[in-house]
C-alpha cells in the first residue's frame, strides 16, 4: 500500500500515521521518503512507536517525582545511618516488581509525601508471587500515615484472596502522629484504621506465610507488624524494636537507656526470642528472605517448594562415631544434622535464644522439612522454659505450611528447681508437648541416645502420634537417668552408708536399671518402630518422608484447643 504525506509532515505526526495504519491493518508498516525512513510501527506495540500526549507525559512525569522518594534530606538521613533507599531494597529483594498501589496516595494535598510513604504491591521471587508493604524512610522517616494505613490493609486482604506470602520490609518510627496528619479525635484505632492492620495480621497467620525484616529502630505500631510476623529478620547496628522509645521509656518510667540496650538485635536474638534471624547488611537481608521463601509453601493450602536433592555436607555412614557412648557427654547436634541434610540447605531459627534446643529448616533429598533437635553441647539437651516455648512456636509454623517434622531426640527431660517453676516451666512445657501432640503433618522421632522422663514427650516420643518412632544403637529411652532413678528409688538406703559403701551401691543399682533401657530389648517390644544403623539414618529418613507426602489430616470436632501459642 502507498501512503502519500506532504512534505512538512513532521515526526510525531509522521508516526502517528504509522501506528494509526498498522493498528489498522495488523501488520508491520515502515513510511519511507527517499530510502530514508520516516516512521514505523510494528503489532507488537513498544513505547518507540507511542505517540505521547502532553497530559500523558504531565502524569509520567509525576509518576517519576513520586517514586523518586522523599526530599533530599531523607537521603541525606538514610545515607547517613548506611541504609539502602526503598526502591533499591526492593530490588535486593524481588525479582522484578509486578505492579504497585497507590502510587499516588496524598499527592492531591501533599507533594511532600510520595506514595504517603509507603509502598505495596506484587513482586516476584523465583517466579512466585509475593505481596509485600515497605516502608520509604526519605518520607517523614518511615512513618504510617493515613492512606498509608489504607495501603496496607487493601495489600494483606489481596494476598489473603490470592493465597500468595507477604514480605514486610519494615523502616518506621511508628504512626505519624502530627496534627496535621489527623483529624480531630482521630486515634488510629477505629474499625477500619490502624488497628485493622494488626487484626488483618491474626487472620493471616497460618494462612500465608508472612517475612518481616527490620531496617530501623521500630517502636509503637510499627513494632508490632514484625512480631506478628511468621519469621522476624533484624539488620545489625540499624534495626530495632520496642514497644516505646528510649526518650518515651525515660520520661514515663526515669530508666535511662539507648535503643541497642532497649531493644536492639542482640536483645531480641538471645533474650526475648523475637528475632529468627540476625543478619549483617541488608544484602544478607534479602537473601534470607529468598531462602525462607524457597522453603516455605504459597499458602497452608499448598505444599512446600521441592529442590534438586543435594548430598550431605558430611558423609552420613560417620554419624554414629560422634555420638559419644556416654550419655552426659557433650557434643554438638549440629555435626549429626549436616549428615542428614542437604547440603547448605539448613537455615537455623533463633540460634542465640534457648540454644539447648536447635530449631531451623532443611531439606533432606530435596524435600523441606523442619529440625527440632537437642543441644547436648548446651545445658546437656536439657529442655528449659525459653527452649519449650521456642520449640512450640516452631512445631506450631511447620504444622501451619505442611512442613513435615524430624525431631532428634537426646535430653536429659525437663529442667527442674525453683527458678524454672518461677519461669513457668509447666506452663510452658505444655505448650511444646500439646503442639508436638497436635500437628498433623509427618512426624519422624530418632532418638539419637538418651530420651528421658517428659522430655521424649516434646520430641514426639511414641506415644505422641509419631509417624515412626526411629533409634540408633545408642539410644536410651527412661523415666528418668540412672542417676536420678536411683537416688528416686534408694534415697532412703543411701542416707545411712558412708562414702565408699554409697558410691559401690549406686554403681551396681546403676548397672541393674541400665539392664531395663537396653535398646535391642526395648526394639523387640516394639517400643520403638525400627532400630537401626545410624549410618543409615539420612536414607531411612528420605524414604519415609517420600513415603508420607500422600498424609491426609484429621479434623477433630472442636472449634481449637485452648493452648495459646
Amino acid at each position: 500500500m502507498e501512503i502519500h504525506i506532504d512534505d512538512e509532515t513532521d515526526g510525531e505526526i509522521a508516526q502517528a500515521i504509522a501506528t494509526a495504519v498498522a493498528e489498522h491493518l495488523g501488520t508491520s508498516v515502515e513510511l519511507v521518503d527517499g530510502g530514508e525512513t520516516l516512521a514505523e510501527a510494528g503489532t507488537e506495540w513498544d513505547e518507540s512507536g507511542t505517540v505521547l500526549t502532553d497530559r500523558e507525559a504531565r502524569l509520567r512525569d509525576d509518576v517519576e517525582a513520586v517514586l523518586s522518594g522523599g526530599p533530599e534530606r531523607g537521603f541525606e538521613k538514610i545515607r547517613s545511618l548506611g541504609k539502602a533507599f526503598v526502591r533499591d531494597r526492593l530490588e535486593l529483594v524481588f525479582d522484578d516488581i509486578v505492579y504497585e498501589d497507590g502510587t499516588f496516595a496524598r499527592f492531591a494535598d501533599d507533594e511532600t509525601l510520595p506514595a504517603d510513604g509507603l509502598v505495596t504491591g506484587i513482586g516476584t521471587i523465583d517466579g512466585r508471587k509475593v505481596a509485600f508493604t515497605a516502608n520509604d524512610y526519605t518520607v517523614k522517616a518511615g512513618s504510617l500515615g493515613q492512606m498509608g494505613v489504607e495501603k496496607v490493609i487493601r495489600i494483606q486482604e489481596r494476598a489473603m484472596d490470592l493465597g500468595i506470602p507477604m514480605v514486610r520490609l519494615v523502616d518506621s518510627t511508628g504512626a505519624r502522629l502530627n496534627a496535621e496528619e489527623r483529624e480531630p479525635g482521630d486515634t488510629h484505632m477505629d474499625r477500619y484504621r490502624g488497628g485493622k492492620m494488626f487484626y488483618n495480621q491474626c487472620r493471616m497467620s497460618g494462612e500465608i506465610p508472612q517475612i518481616g525484616v527490620l531496617y530501623g529502630p521500630n517502636v509503637a505500631g510499627s513494632a508490632y507488624t514484625p512480631v506478628f510476623c511468621d519469621v522476624l529478620v533484624m539488620v545489625e547496628d540499624i534495626s530495632g524494636l520496642a514497644i516505646a522509645s528510649p526518650r518515651i521509656v525515660e520520661a514515663m518510667t526515669g530508666e535511662e537507656t539507648d535503643m541497642s540496650s532497649l531493644g536492639g538485635p542482640q536483645v531480641h536474638a538471645r533474650h526475648s526470642g523475637s528475632a529468627d534471624i540476625v543478619v549483617p547488611d541488608e544484602e544478607t537481608a534479602a537473601e534470607r528472605v529468598r531462602e525462607l521463601l524457597g522453603l516455605l509453601p504459597q499458602s497452608y493450602a499448598a505444599d512446600p517448594p521441592t529442590a534438586a536433592p543435594a548430598p550431605p555436607a558430611a558423609d552420613p555412614n560417620g554419624l554414629d562415631q560422634i555420638i559419644p557412648e556416654e550419655p552426659n557427654a557433650a557434643y554438638d547436634v549440629h555435626t549429626v544434622i549436616e549428615r542428614l541434610v542437604d547440603r547448605e540447605s539448613f537455615l537455623e531459627l533463633k540460634p542465640s535464644f534457648a540454644p539447648e534446643l536447635v530449631t531451623g529448616f532443611a531439606r533432606i533429598d530435596g524435600q523441606p522439612v523442619g529440625i527440632v533437635a537437642n543441644q547436648p553441647d548446651h545445658v546437656s539437651g536439657a529442655i528449659f522454659p525459653d527452649s519449650a516455648d521456642k520449640g512450640a512456636g516452631f512445631v506450631w509454623t511447620c504444622d501451619a505450611y505442611n512442613i513435615p517434622l524430624v525431631y532428634l531426640c537426646d535430653t536429659p527431660g525437663f529442667m527442674i528447681g525453683s527458678q524454672v517453676e518461677r519461669e513457668g516451666v509447666l506452663r510452658k512445657g505444655r505448650k511444646f508437648i500439646y503442639a508436638t501432640s497436635n500437628a498433623q503433618v509427618p512426624k519422624f522421632c530418632v532418638i539419637t541416645r538418651k530420651a528421658y522422663g517428659a522430655g521424649i514427650y516434646a520430641m514426639a516420643g511414641p506415644s505422641f502420634g509419631p509417624d515412626a518412632t526411629l533409634a540408633l544403637p545408642s539410644a536410651e529411652i527412661s523415666v528418668m537417668g540412672p542417676d536420678a532413678a536411683v537416688h528416686a528409688l534408694f534415697g532412703g538406703q543411701l542416707e545411712g552408708m558412708d562414702e565408699e559403701s554409697k558410691a559401690a551401691f549406686v554403681e551396681s543399682a546403676k548397672e541393674q536399671f541400665e539392664a531395663y533401657i537396653d535398646i535391642r530389648k526395648q526394639a523387640s517390644t516394639m517400643q520403638v518402630d525400627e532400630l537401626l544403623p545410624a549410618g543409615d539414618l539420612r536414607e531411612q529418613l528420605a524414604a519415609r518422608l517420600d513415603t508420607y507426602r500422600t498424609k491426609s489430616r484429621d479434623e477433630r470436632p472442636r472449634h481449637h484447643g485452648t493452648v495459646l501459642f
